[in-house]
């Protein structure tokens, strides 16, 4: 208008003039800026180029690998004593014991999703570790003072104990998810290979923080005396000594790391989504356009690009629904596995029970390199594409006497005498370790009788004495040593399975919904625990019928992911920012082309 105007009412120099004057205003268009370094970005760029021992691999993931270590030493040297303080320290029966120990598990596997939520919503993975692992030491520190004897009553000691698990369970839950895929986030899109080694590695750092934490915490405990008894405190004080140590180590290689920002309430923006989606679905006519997908009826409202996302997050997590059968199986190492093993005979493996006890975590060292550098390999030759539990201490042999005699009777089968009540009252049952009695000293007021010889009092068994020893339930023949090949098996599959799960779960998720889509993975963790104490405690069958049951479950549960996974198509989340990051830039250039011709125009 102002030009306009200027026109109308000048004479020719003044019109000359005004058509060579720019108007004052004109189209905004960007100019390509320079990328300048300031001093803190040059300094990290070069700190994640630095790699580790003349490798491709990033410097960063050795400070990642040492915190998964220390936290998992921490983790599983708690929970290697847990059940025994519940028993032995808090006098608590082995049901409510049990029923405890499997709800701390769960809500260890169930609180991932609350990590993973707020480190790609608000916090970011960097912090989301830091903070968390921050709960977690204390935690830790809670309980190790509630096992302090001298610190308040029982009524203080469980509460204590249970703020600390809980504290414990949203601490190791919470940075569950974000550790391992912050370590995929220090790789480049290109070092795929390298990234798929990095997943390897760092479940074998969590296996190795098992098996040194199964050796260590029961020494701890057993081996050191405190306050009278059997150290919890000291058992408890060293796993949150080595969580300290973990949080240092994360901190110290800070500078090194790769740190992708949040991008917002994802998840909120995922449901309204999805929402949205549905109720347009369902509100649309027959002359409605057809869409290929039902999430496509989101595109008025949400940009193709989160409703593809959505996609793929959807098809993984639909992969996901049968995976809880091969927890169910596999957590069975801990509770049905391992009464099985009280019932069966140690004699020839009793110097290789601890070994035992850790076989798991053991046989995952030793699987996971040869997997990697040579079963793989073999298989890609045959183009083949492929991209802890613990067994406590079973408990000791039992009996009792029953005496005779008119007169009350001391037996000395160790150092502290039984007394064994006169008229055929039974003496309370008592625990004793497996070994050969030959000679045991019997004392009455009126003298001493001539010593009894009991012979071999094995494992498993339950023994009640009168004159002549009798066997009430006969020691298993069956030698502990047959459930080695268990243990070899289902370590194969966790090895197959947990390995790769962890390294597919990050490739095929997007930049935005890494930790979610981890914390979906270990979700399967939870529910295959929630199966077990479903048919453990509704289904109330024999326990060989059980054990018939789940690997029936867990064959038709393989054929269906078979089938599944067939048809599953391999995405590649890369791509799909390069595609949209184009569509981006050409419609930003489209609308700058069209300003200027109109101003042109003008």
């Amino acid at each position: 208008m102002a030009i306009h105007t200027l026109l109308a009412n000048a004479g020719p120099q003044s019109l000359k003039q005004a058509t060579q004057t720019r108007p004052r205003w004109k189209p905004f268009i960007r100019k390509p800026r320079k990328f300048r370094w300031n001093i803190n970005e040059e300094r990290l760029h070069k700190n994640h180029l630095c790699k580790l021992c003349g490798t491709n691999y990033p410097l960063s993931i050795a400070f990642i690998v040492v915190n998964e270590f220390c936290e998992r030493f921490s983790y599983y040297g708690m929970r290697a004593v847990l059940t025994l303080y519940f028993v032995n320290y808090l006098h608590w029966d082995r049901d409510l014991s049990t029923a405890i120990y499997h709800a701390f598990t769960s809500l260890c596997y169930f609180t991932p999703v609350l990590g993973a939520l707020i480190a790609d919503s608000w916090l970011g993975k960097f912090k989301t570790i830091i903070y968390l692992s921050i709960v977690y030491v204390i935690g830790h520190v809670v309980k190790s003072v509630g096992a302090i004897p001298t610190v308040g009553d029982t009524s203080m000691h469980i509460a204590l104990s249970m703020v600390g698990l809980i504290l414990i369970a949203f601490g190791t839950g919470g940075i569950k998810p974000c550790v391992a895929a912050f370590g995929g986030d220090q790789f480049e899109p290109e070092q795929v290979v390298e990234t798929r080694k990095f997943f390897s590695i760092f479940y074998m750092a969590i296996n190795a923080g098992s098996v040194l934490s199964m050796i260590v915490t029961p020494i701890l405990r057993g081996d050191v005396k405190c306050f009278g008894d059997d150290c919890y405190a000291l058992a408890f004080g060293v796993p949150a000594v080595l969580m300290v140590a973990a949080l240092v180590v994360f901190i110290s290689g800070s500078g090194m790391y790769k740190k992708v920002p949040p991008e917002g309430n994802i998840l909120m923006d995922v449901c309204k989504c999805i929402g949205f989606a549905i109720k347009n679905r369902f509100r649309s006519s027959k002359h409605d356009v057809k869409r290929k997908h039902w999430l496509d009826w989101a595109e008025e409202k949400y940009s193709k690009r989160l409703i593809q996302e959505i996609k793929m997050v959807l098809r993984v997590l639909t992969l996901y629904l049968p995976l809880p059968m091969f927890w169910a199986l596999f957590d069975q190492q801990g509770s049905r596995w391992t009464l099985q093993a009280t019932r069966m005979n140690m004699a020839m493996v009793r110097v290789y029970l601890s070994a035992i006890r850790m076989l798991n975590a053991l046989l995952i060292l030793i699987f996971v390199p040869i997997f990697d550098f040579i079963i793989y390999p073999l298989v890609g030759l045959c183009r083949v594409n492929i991209t802890d539990q613990k067994m406590k201490k079973p408990p000791n042999l039992c009996y009792s006497f029953i005496s005779t005699l008119p007169e009350n009777t001391s037996v000395y089968l160790t150092d502290v005498p039984i007394n064994v009540q006169a008229n055929y009252i039974m003496s309370p049952i008592q625990n004793l370790t497996r070994n050969r009695y030959p000679s045991v000293k019997c004392e009455a007021p009126t003298g001493v009788f001539s010593n009894l010889d009991l012979g071999l009092l094995d494992f498993g068994a339950s023994y009640t004495f009168i004159l002549k020893k009798v066997c009430d339930v006969m020691a298993n023949n069956v030698n502990i040593a047959w459930q080695i090949p268990q243990y070899v098996l289902i370590t194969v599959g966790e090895v197959m399975f947990s390995v790769t799960g962890l390294e597919f779960s990050y490739s095929q998720a997007p930049a935005n919904m890494k930790s979610v889509l981890q914390a979906g993975w270990l979700l399967t963790v939870a529910f295959g625990n929630v199966i077990v104490l479903i048919v453990a405690e509704g289904g109330g069958l024999e326990q060989w019928a059980e054990f018939v049951l789940f690997a029936c479950l867990l064959v038709a549960v393989c054929i269906i992911f078979s089938i599944m996974a067939y048809f599953y198509t391999y995405v590649d989340p890369s791509q799909l920012d390069k595609l949209y990051q184009q569509d981006a830039a050409k419609g930003e250039s489209e609308d700058e082309l069209k300003m200027t011709e109109k101003m042109t125009k003008l």
